[in-house]
């Protein structure tokens, strides 16, 4: 529509402004509307584009980020008491660039405190609310993400992912996510949960419209020597794959040890027949997470955490929520022992997965999340946070890229999310699977708030 001309970026900004005036007071998706800087660039981006200047797919379009990306002269939050004040002098690097690919950048959204959480509540800022329902959680931590583009707020938003952290709200909202692999994305100028297990995410309304975010944000000379993956803009979009058949392809349903919601595994399991049925091979398989594999991973991400916090820790006590600063705690207390054997065991599994979990499989499939969104209360007295992650995490330890698709819908009218898993570098192979599927499935209708007007 851009490029013919039958809107402008300032007039799409608008819109999405007026969205935003009007649900964001019930959703609680954004903690700063940038809206000042946000007409600003898309007058520039409007001025651009109709003098023939245009930089790509992402012009003009605007789009959300986490609220724990550095943005120049925007405060940064992290959704904590610790940076309420914090107006950064740069722009972290995933940020400068979407200025680079001409997106407007139109606020930062919600999230639970210091990414620390699964839920999307949070006590300093109040609960990011699902739009599928209002009184369940929207999942987290990217909660503010997830909400603002399931409620076309935006257009597509920047999440962080450390154990899940886009994956699980995405999943709960019915909209799109993608963690890719560990390290092919620069988090210079993020704050940092746990360094060596943070990935930044990508949430959108379709698949490719998530390739599309991902290749302005992926930095071609972070990624390993020793993969042969071409990180270009032929590789990427969903529209190159759409024309590959499944034929030979090999899909691996994983089953668990631990009891997921009757009503999600078999609308997955349905799923994952229609992959079959458009010529996949099909086979059952699970995954070996023992209880070593989930200590070290739990021992890495508390410790990382509680050292980049040490110091509020010791001097703002008080500034943390009783939750997070009992995790934090718990990771200082752990040795430097414990966290140096802890890394060589993720490390050994990192490289140890592809073949284990690859060598007769070309793509995983499972439920992204155990059960579906609960009530906000139920969110607040019990924590949840396992049978949120319990999917999601351990491919935030061994760093492979992991999509979440929505696939249908529980009989309260919740979304279900269908997780598919790759090789470490092998983005392509997801995608395409997630991007044939969901043209089978066809995208859910968007959530009952904004077929209000």
């Amino acid at each position: 529509m851009l490029l013919k001309g039958e809107t402008t970026p300032l007039a799409a900004t608008k819109a999405v402004l007026a969205r935003i005036e009007r649900y964001n007071p019930l959703l609680n998706a954004f903690i700063t509307v940038m809206a000042e800087e946000a007409l600003a660039a898309a007058a520039v981006a409007s001025a651009e584009i109709a003098a023939g200047r245009h930089r790509g797919p992402l012009h003009g379009v605007p789009i959300a980020v986490k609220d724990v990306f550095a943005t120049k002269n925007v405060r940064t939050t992290a959704a904590s008491k610790l940076f309420g004040d914090w107006v950064p002098t740069a722009d972290s690097a995933v940020v400068k660039r979407l200025h680079a690919a001409g997106a407007v950048i139109i606020g930062k959204t919600h999230l639970n405190e210091l990414a620390c959480g699964a839920t999307g509540l949070n006590p300093h800022y109040g609960p990011a609310r699902n739009p599928w329902n209002v009184t369940h959680i929207s999942g987290g931590s990217s909660s503010g993400s997830a909400v603002a583009v399931a409620s076309e707020m935006c257009f597509a938003a920047l999440g962080t992912d450390t154990g899940g952290s886009t994956r699980i709200p995405a999943s709960l909202c019915g909209v799109y996510a993608i963690k890719p692999t560990y390290g092919i994305v620069n988090l210079e100028g993020m704050v940092p949960l746990a360094r060596s297990l943070d990935h930044a995410g990508i949430i959108a309304r379709s698949m490719r419209d998530c390739s599309l975010v991902l290749d302005a944000i992926v930095e071609p000379n972070a990624v390993e020597a020793s993969t042969s993956l071409e990180v270009t803009s032929d590789t990427w979009p969903c529209t190159v794959l759409y024309d590959r058949p499944l034929a030979g392809l090999r899909i691996g349903a994983v089953v668990t040890d631990f009891e997921t919601d009757s009503q999600i595994a078999t609308v997955v399991s349905d799923q994952i027949q229609t992959l079959r049925t458009l010529g996949a091979q099909v086979c059952t398989m699970s995954l070996e997470q023992t209880d070593e594999f989930w200590s070290a991973g739990n021992i890495v991400l508390l410790s990382e955490a509680s050292t980049f916090h040490r110091t509020y820790l010791e001097q703002r006590r008080q500034d943390f929520s009783e939750a997070v600063r009992t995790r934090m705690e718990w990771g200082i207390k752990q040795t430097v022992e414990d966290y140096a054997h802890s890394k060589r065991f993720l490390q050994a599994a990192r490289r140890g997965c592809d073949r284990a979990w690859f060598e007769s499989v070309d793509v995983l499939a499972m439920p992204s999340t155990m059960i579906s969104a609960m009530p906000l209360a139920s969110a607040a007295d019990t924590d949840h946070t396992l049978e949120l992650s319990y999917l999601t995490a351990p491919f935030n330890f061994t760093g492979q890229p992991a999509v979440t698709i929505p696939c249908g819908l529980t009989s309260l009218g919740l979304p279900i999310g269908l997780q598919l898993v790759g090789r470490r570098f092998n983005e392509v192979t997801v995608m395409r699977v997630a991007s044939i599927l969901e043209r089978e499935i066809g995208k859910l209708m968007p959530p009952p708030l904004i077929n209000e007007v």
